[in-house]
């Protein structure tokens, strides 16, 4: 069965099925069908999430995903497995595999489908979180939650900013929202402006917060750096408070991964303004981890349940 690893695998087709998908998948919650697995989905199987890094949202959204399509979801604790004993990554899937599960849902400190070249599996692979490289539900939550706040993505400005070099969510994005044909660029400290991510467009902050349609600002990662990051700071010049709220356009939208670091990233006033989004990601996660997951398990494609 197909695997979701990376952004790169989707074009704009299949992005705008998936996006559509989820969007049909918060229309039946409208309708009061939270469990719409029996009734529109035609998916059977059994699902396990592989967490080796905290997660409240994308754990938990997996979850509720897999149980809202009726999925059987097995509990996979990492501390209480073998890889406490030292089994890989590898041997936990070989086995995971062997044992008939369908779809495994993995977030992993390292860049993890790396570690898994050459070797083949029968059960798809869904990359909820690789190190610092790659997060595409993440990306594709966010570009759900931009559509239905814009209505598309052509001509909309996008600054992404903070802890950028550490980001797999900035990456993620960035990669998807360009080929959705939104322009992005990336803002914060230039202690973050190095590697692969040095390549980007970069603008000033107070340019960003000006000029931009979306602002998505990203927690610093502390559990990242090598070093300490003094965050004292951060908020005056790269964070989001009342009074730059008030020098975005009318129409923009505030966007953050979670969770936030207050009184870093974003004021508590801030989080509470209209035009931060926060929970509306949180809740459109579940529809497109639905979508992903469907896809998965349905061969790489929804067209037909998307236009149905």
């Amino acid at each position: 069965m197909p695997s979701l690893v990376s952004i790169e695998q989707l074009d704009r087709v299949a992005v705008e099925r998936l996006l559509r998908r989820a969007q049909s998948f918060l229309d039946y919650q409208l309708e009061g069908k939270e469990n719409v697995g029996k009734e529109s989905v035609g998916v059977k199987g059994t699902a396990v999430n592989l967490f080796f890094e905290p997660s409240t949202r994308t754990a938990l959204s997996f979850q509720l995903a897999a149980q809202r399509l009726g999925l059987k979801v097995l509990d996979f604790v990492v501390e209480n497995s073998s890889a406490t004993k030292g089994e890989s990554l590898i041997d936990s899937l070989q086995t995971i595999d062997a044992l008939g599960v369908d779809l495994a849902v993995i977030r992993h400190p390292e860049n993890w489908p790396k570690l898994l070249d050459g070797e083949k599996f029968d059960l798809s692979l869904v990359n909820a979180g690789s190190g610092i490289h790659e997060h595409p539900t993440q990306a594709l939550l966010d570009a759900l939650t931009i559509r239905q706040h814009h209505g598309g993505f052509s001509d909309l400005k996008v600054a992404i900013v903070g802890d950028i070099y550490h980001s797999r969510v900035a990456r993620s994005n960035a990669l998807l929202l360009r080929r959705l044909g939104a322009e992005v660029s990336f803002s914060g400290p230039e202690a973050f402006r190095k590697g692969d991510v040095a390549e980007h467009r970069w603008i000033d902050f107070e340019e960003a917060v000006v000029e931009s349609d979306v602002v998505m600002m990203l927690r610093i990662q502390h559990e990242r750096h090598q070093h300490i990051f003094d965050t004292t700071n951060y908020n005056q010049h790269f964070g989001l408070n009342m009074s730059r709220l008030q020098q975005m356009k009318k129409n923009a939208i505030i966007l953050h991964p979670g969770p936030v670091n207050r009184g870093v990233e974003l004021t508590d006033d801030v989080m509470r303004d209209p035009r931060c989004k926060l929970l509306q990601q949180v809740t459109n996660g579940v529809a497109v981890r639905m979508a992903v997951l469907e896809w998965c398990l349905q061969g790489g494609s929804n067209e037909q349940l998307v236009s149905a």
